[in-house]
């Protein structure tokens, strides 16, 4: 662990809360604390189901109920069933919660603004840059990368996706049929999938055939987190599980066309083979040695 860094972020932290007022017990001097007013404006003006509250907030459903609960007793939500289906709870502002969604839209502007207004307009800009590159970051920090079955609904969306991508950027299109990944489980292979907040925003597959270097295949990235990271680490993952399988090389080919992936994959120390496949969309070929990763 690096002390000094775990130091910054810690001291940021306390920074941040004591700033934007998160440990008052009334935020925005309203008369309840900040977990109850953000899960007010999460519901919003169109109304939410609990369920999807929970994932977006990733809260633990006792301690949500008993926000909801909170809210209700204050008169300014009612939670019940959607259109009759019982299985399906909303939540839903009520006409004093509609108004106390507009007056905190208000005084969170006004809270923003407190905080740009010292500032000199140059201050004000790094402000607004660094803030911009935090959320980022954070964001990235939040995608975790796990073993998933390429039958699972995540996966297929992400497969989905990159078929559909591939045959936009193709000058010539692209077919493959969702269904032709079989063999992408152990012992013949694997695939994983890339998630922030359970949104499915990347994939990578492994192939083993025995004698021969593994497979790198279907790696792709959703547009929402390009730029964070996520392929490079999709990349690594996939490196690491190769070689604990006991493979000393990786291979993979591409189109030319995807020319960010061949950066990386140039950036990643891969470097360029003879064709070793029949592949009709390849026009290079990599690998790379992975021997001793862990």
């Amino acid at each position: 662990m690096d002390r000094q860094r775990v130091d910054v972020v810690r001291h940021f932290s306390r920074t941040v809360t004591q700033r934007v007022g998160a440990l008052d017990d009334s935020f925005l001097a309203r008369d309840r604390p900040l977990a109850q007013s953000r899960l007010l404006w999460e519901i919003g003006l169109a109304g939410a189901e609990v369920a999807v509250l929970r994932t977006r907030l990733d809260l633990d459903a006792g301690y949500l109920s008993r926000l909801l609960r909170a809210l209700e007793g204050a008169g300014l939500v009612t939670v019940g069933s959607a259109d009759g289906d019982g299985r399906v709870r909303t939540a839903r502002l009520t006409e004093a919660g509609r108004a106390e969604w507009h007056l905190l839209d208000r005084r969170s502007d006004e809270l923003a603004w407190s905080m740009l207004a010292p500032l000199s307009d140059g201050q004000r800009d790094r402000l607004i840059a660094a803030m911009s590159e935090v959320q980022r970051l954070l964001m990235a920090s939040l995608v975790t990368i796990d073993t998933c079955p390429p039958g699972d609904a995540r996966a297929r969306t992400c497969l989905r996706a990159y078929l559909g991508e591939l045959n936009e950027r193709f000058e010539t299109g692209f077919d493959l049929d969702i269904d032709d990944e079989p063999d992408l489980v152990p012992p013949a292979g694997l695939f994983l999938v890339a998630t922030l907040n359970t949104e499915a925003v990347g994939c990578g597959a492994l192939r083993f055939s025995a004698g021969e270097p593994a497979e790198i295949k279907r790696l792709w990235v959703s547009r929402s987190v390009r730029g964070l990271g996520v392929g490079r680490r999709l990349l690594g993952e996939l490196e690491r599980r190769a070689a604990a399988a006991g493979a000393d090389t990786v291979r993979l080919d591409t189109n030319g066309s995807l020319t960010e992936a061949i950066q990386l994959y140039r950036s990643a120390g891969y470097h360029e083979i003879p064709r070793y496949n029949t592949n009709p969309y390849a026009h290079h070929w990599f690998a790379k040695r992975v021997a001793g990763l862990s």
